[in-house]
């Protein structure tokens, strides 16, 4: 059974600082993209930023260049978002995603149930 679980959310003041984590089960971990996504209040879903199977390669979205940092560790089968300089823009509900093609028109892709994010004084 695959299972993407988040966890680390919770209330902070702006400035402050998050780590966010999401284990894994139930599939090939490792050759997997994974990503973080959020959403907002009254907002569509976004990309935060994504990490390559490997780890060699990162992107952002320009809203959280130099304050969020993804990571993973394959053989712990879990992805983390350190987010810092919190905002309270950045309030949202934050996924988990894998996603890996599997063959021409196959997609394996993957969603934890979110963590939810407060940034408020």
């Amino acid at each position: 059974q695959v299972q993407l679980v988040e966890s680390g959310g919770g209330l902070v003041q702006p400035g402050g600082s998050l780590r966010l984590s999401c284990a894994a089960s139930g599939f090939a971990f490792s050759a997997y993209a994974m990503s973080w996504y959020r959403q907002g209040p009254g907002k569509e879903r976004e990309l935060v930023a994504g990490i390559t199977s490997g780890s060699e390669t990162t992107n952002y979205a320009d809203s959280v260049k130099g304050r969020f940092t993804i990571s993973r560790d394959n053989a712990k089968k879990t992805v983390y978002l350190q987010v810092n300089s919190l905002k309270p823009e950045d309030t949202a509900v934050y996924y988990c995603n894998a996603n890996r093609k599997i063959g021409p028109g196959w997609v394996n892709d993957y969603w934890g149930q979110g963590t939810q994010v407060t940034v408020a004084s």
